[in-house]
């Protein structure tokens, strides 16, 4: 799978841009602020519909315009799609897919499979449940369709019993809806449970031979998937804290607490690891991720390496640089220094600056 081409019209600070990718590495550089990482949001959102960065649309429209359009073509074993999708201030996203409007964002998901990678990944092992959360949301929306149906209402359904949990609070007589609701989350709310936990275990099939060749065979990377509730128990549970989540306000049992834990050697590091090897962990993650996807799909996705490169050091940089030769990569950096010195292919080369792009010629990165 590969992007071929991505046009942009009034996104970000993108007026009108063309531009065409190759099936290896692709390059953009430049100094910071230019709109190399705009490209790649314009990606993700031809992806997923939504930023990467957790931006709204109206953000991304281009100041003073009133809509910005995004057309990505792309190739998956040997068929061309093109991805539309224009974002308008007033008025929700529109989406086609070959020139035929879709009515549901999830039409589009599972078309075009990326993987991110951003400094923020990095620190994503130390930081909040709520970052684990979204890299398992993340991965399974692309590969699941079900899932990502199952979440959304989850997610609505968690929405409108923490409003209504507010509405007691004023009319007591509501507290007999509030069953309506907790029938919904339980519906959704159990396949979600359900589906991480088989995630996590196909993750774990893939990413221990990956993280022990990064560690030299010194270390084991187990992933422990730790939900807040059980498929079985869910709906108990929820009847049970019922009076503690009128009290909060806001519903304290549920998927939406999940977490999972990060354990080398049976030692969690989200607590006791050092920043070196939840870094490696987090990289192993990426790597796992690469292959679970073409295992699951039976094609390769697509990386995005967002300036991760710059926050990694020469030896995981090569760790990272020798595993992605068969895969299409764009990345975006302020230097080109680790490529040259590890004499990786640069198979094409954009100069971002002030939002124009240009391809760089071989001699002048040899300068």
């Amino acid at each position: 799978m590969i992007i071929k081409s991505i046009q942009l019209h009034n996104f970000r600070n993108y007026e009108d841009l063309s531009i065409a990718f190759t099936e290896g590495t692709n390059i953009l550089y430049g100094e910071n602020a230019q709109g190399k990482t705009n490209i790649l949001e314009a990606a993700n959102l031809s992806s997923t519909t939504k930023s990467h960065k957790g931006s709204k649309d109206k953000e991304m429209i281009r100041f003073g315009e009133e809509e910005a359009h995004i057309k990505t073509i792309i190739e998956k074993k040997k068929t061309l799609y093109e991805i539309d999708l224009h974002l308008k201030k007033q008025k929700n996203k529109g989406i086609a897919l070959n020139r035929i409007p879709l009515k549901k964002a999830s039409e589009l998901y599972g078309i075009l499979n990326l993987i991110v990678f951003s400094p923020e990944d990095l620190s994503m092992i130390k930081n909040g449940p709520a970052e684990r959360r979204r890299f398992m949301d993340a991965e399974l929306c692309q590969m699941d369709k079900v899932y990502f149906s199952d979440l959304v209402n989850y997610q609505k359904a968690c929405t409108q019993r923490n409003k209504l949990l507010k509405e007691i609070q004023k009319n007591k007589e509501l507290k007999d809806t509030l069953c309506l609701w907790n029938e919904q989350m339980i519906r959704f709310g159990r396949p979600i449970i359900n589906r991480r936990r088989q995630f996590i275990k196909e993750m774990n099939e893939v990413i221990q031979g990956i993280h022990a060749h990064i560690s030299g065979e010194k270390e084991t990377l187990f992933l422990k998937y730790e939900p807040d509730v059980d498929e079985s128990s869910f709906a108990f549970e929820l009847s049970k804290a019922e009076e503690r989540d009128l009290y909060q306000q806001f519903t304290t049992v549920g998927p939406h607490r999940d977490d999972v834990s990060f354990l080398i050697n049976d030692i969690d590091i989200r607590r006791f690891g050092s920043q070196g090897q939840q870094r490696t962990s987090a990289l192993s993650l990426k790597l796992a991720e690469i292959e679970l996807i073409k295992k699951t799909i039976g094609d390769t996705p697509v990386l995005l390496l967002d300036d991760v490169l710059s926050e990694l050091d020469s030896q995981r940089q090569n760790l990272l640089l020798d595993q992605i030769h068969d895969i299409q990569t764009i990345i975006t950096c302020t230097g080109l220094d680790e490529f040259i010195q590890n004499r990786f292919p640069l198979d094409r080369v954009f100069l971002v600056k002030e939002g124009q792009v240009s391809i760089m010629e071989n001699d002048a990165l040899q300068a």
